[in-house]
């Protein structure tokens, strides 16, 4: 498939994304030029999922490596597997092997358990690497991944150099939890996406829930919204405001009233604080504007 501005377009709308010009653009030069690609905003906005649009778009598998605090090499990359390893040499032992014959064999590919990175660099054709909220693992993880970045080879020393079949295409996450090197920024592509606005919001209820009455899906947007406007522990993420507008038609629910819109913010927020500093707002929330 050749990548251009338009074949991005089509296939991000055919995968039911709704986006914009500059997202879309971002995505095609990060595939045009083979670059990392950093996408960077708040938590629930919908970074992720450009990861998984992409994959859907190539027709290829998503690979994510789902980064936290203490995330290292070994989890990141591969691991021998000790378990296995230890069988065949209780086996080759009682066979009256020699260890050079025994370690010819342990220290084999098919003992070998293939981290996310790995994968990803071993895959036979080209596969998206998500490596997921990146400002969550440690600075020296980071500075690691710059090589395999760099390179896309991994060096066992069981097994030699280990290269890259296809460069993945590559896709990193950050909630902007902490800085990231500039070492980092320089090697990708940058985008930040930030909360959808209201029509934008009203276009992905009516997209992933067709059955939702129109205006009810207009008030839903407009809603969250505003929620997002005040000063929340955590904002609604678009995921959860896609939950509130499936609990909305599950309910039976006609009109975003009050009672309706109180009874229902456990689907949005998920901090006792946040909501109670919305439902002390909730009449004028719920009320239409003129």
């Amino acid at each position: 498939m050749e990548i251009t501005l338009e074949s991005v377009a089509a296939g991000m709308r055919q995968a039911r994304y709704i986006t914009n010009q500059r997202v879309e653009t971002a995505v095609f030069l990060a595939l045009a030029l083979g670059k990392p690609l950093l996408i960077e905003g708040p938590a629930g906005a919908g970074k992720t999922e450009v990861a998984k649009v992409i994959a859907a778009m190539l027709g290829t598998e998503l690979i994510r490596l789902q980064c936290y605090e203490g995330l290292d090499e070994a989890r990141a990359l591969y691991e021998w597997n000790y378990q296995k390893q230890l069988l065949r040499l209780q086996a080759d032992e009682a066979s009256g092997q020699r260890w050079e014959e025994i370690s010819e064999h342990l220290f084999s590919r098919d003992y070998l358990l293939e981290r996310p990175l790995l994968r990803a660099i071993s895959a036979p054709r080209k596969v998206v690497l998500l490596i997921d909220e990146i400002d969550k693992a440690d600075e020296e993880f980071e500075a690691f991944l710059l090589e395999i970045l760099s390179d896309f080879q991994v060096s066992v020393p069981e097994l030699g150099t280990l290269k890259a079949h296809e460069r993945p295409v590559v896709a990193l996450t950050s909630n902007r939890a902490r800085e990231l090197s500039e070492a980092l920024r320089r090697r990708c592509l940058h985008l930040f996406i930030d909360f959808p606005g209201i029509e934008q919001e009203r276009r992905i209820i009516e997209l992933k829930i067709p059955d939702l009455d129109a205006r009810l899906a207009v008030e839903a947007a407009r809603i969250v919204n505003a929620i997002r406007k005040l000063e929340l522990k955590k904002a609604p993420s678009i995921a959860e405001t896609l939950d509130w507008a499936r609990a909305l038609l599950r309910l039976g629910v006609k009109e975003l009233d009050t009672p309706a819109l109180r009874a229902t913010l456990g689907l949005l927020l998920k901090h006792e604080e946040d909501r109670e500093r919305v439902e002390a707002r909730a009449s004028a929330l719920a009320a239409r504007p003129r």
